[in-house]
C-alpha cells in the first residue's frame, strides 16, 4: 500500500481528531449507521473531503468520520465503509485502522451485515466474531513491509480480542440480548455466493458471510490494535434460503433490528 495515500488522506482531516489519542475506533457497517448514540460530535468530516477515500458507493453507508465523546471517551466513528470490490484499492479499504493508528487508538470495534451460513441462525441475529476464513486469500499486506505496519510475518491466532469478546458477552447480558458466536467467512463480492460455495464454506466452519470486516481486522490486528467485530444476521446465505438475495432485504433487517444494535454498540462502548 502507498504511504502518500494516507499521508494525504490523514492531511484532510481537523487537527481536532489528533490532538488527544482516541480510546476507541467504530466501524459502522450497512445499516447500523443510526445504532451510535454519541453523547457529544466534536469534529465531522465527510469521505468525499478525504483525498483518495471519497464518497462510499453503497446504500445504508453514510460516508462520514466523526470524532465523539461517549461516556467520557473520545470515539473515532467510521460511518461507513469502501469495500474490496469497489476497485478503490486497498488504502481505502483500511482507511479506518490506519486512521486509528495514527490517533493513537488501542482498539477498534467492526460492525456488519452478513448472511446466515449456520442454520441455527435467522435474520436479525447477533452474532460477536470470534475468527474468520478469507476465503479468497488476498490481503492489504500483500507488498512491502512496513515497519509501523507490524511484522512481515504478522501472528493471527487471536484475531478478535477475547477480552473484547468478553466484554460484548457481559453487555449482552445486561440488556438482556441474545447473542451469539461464530467465524466470518470472507468474500470479494460484489456477487453474492452460490449455494456450493455456502455448502463448501459452512464445511470449512464459516458461521456468517460477508464481503468487508476482514481486511480491516487483519490489517488493525498486525498494527497493535485491539480488534473486536459484531455482525447482524440480516438474510439466510444461498440455498439455506430459497428466497433471492437482495440488499434492500439487507437494509430492511438491520432497521428491524436496530433496537438490539443500538443497546449493544452503546453499552459495549460505555464498558470498554
Amino acid at each position: 500500500m502507498d504511504i502518500e495515500f494516507f499521508n494525504k488522506a490523514a492531511a484532510a482531516l481537523p487537527d481536532s481528531f489528533f490532538e488527544k489519542p482516541v480510546e476507541i475506533g467504530v466501524v459502522l457497517g450497512s445499516g447500523w449507521g443510526a445504532a451510535l448514540k454519541p453523547d457529544r460530535v466534536l469534529a465531522r468530516v465527510s469521505y468525499a473531503d478525504i483525498p483518495g477515500l471519497g464518497a462510499t458507493a453503497v446504500q445504508g453507508h453514510a460516508g462520514e468520520l466523526s470524532l465523539c465523546e461517549f461516556a467520557g471517551k473520545r470515539v473515532a466513528c467510521f460511518a461507513g465503509r469502501r469495500h474490496w470490490y469497489e476497485g478503490v484499492g486497498w488504502e481505502a479499504v483500511c482507511v479506518a485502522p490506519e486512521f486509528l493508528r495514527r490517533m493513537g487508538a488501542p482498539k477498534m470495534l467492526l460492525t456488519n451485515a452478513v448472511g446466515g451460513i449456520n442454520p441455527m441462525l435467522r435474520p436479525g441475529d447477533l452474532v460477536i466474531i470470534s475468527d474468520h476464513i478469507n476465503t479468497v486469500g488476498i490481503n492489504p499486506l500483500i507488498g512491502p513491509n512496513r515497519p509501523e505496519w507490524g511484522e512481515r510475518f504478522p501472528d493471527m491466532s487471536e484475531v478478535y480480542s477475547r477480552r473484547m469478546r468478553q466484554l460484548l458477552h457481559e453487555t449482552a447480558n445486561a440488556c438482556g440480548i441474545e447473542v451469539g458466536e461464530g467465524v466470518y467467512a470472507f468474500t470479494s463480492g460484489p456477487v453474492f455466493e452460490t449455494p456450493a460455495e455456502i455448502r463448501a464454506y459452512r464445511a470449512m466452519g464459516g458461521d456468517v458471510v460477508g464481503m468487508s470486516t476482514v481486511p480491516e481486522a487483519l490489517f488493525g490486528r498486525a498494527c497493535g490494535l485491539e480488534v473486536a467485530a459484531v455482525s447482524m444476521v440480516s438474510n439466510l446465505a444461498a440455498g439455506i434460503s430459497r428466497d433471492p438475495i437482495r440488499h434492500v432485504d439487507v437494509l430492511q433487517a438491520t432497521r428491524s433490528a436496530m433496537g438490539q444494535m443500538g443497546k449493544l454498540l452503546n453499552g459495549f462502548l460505555e464498558r470498554v
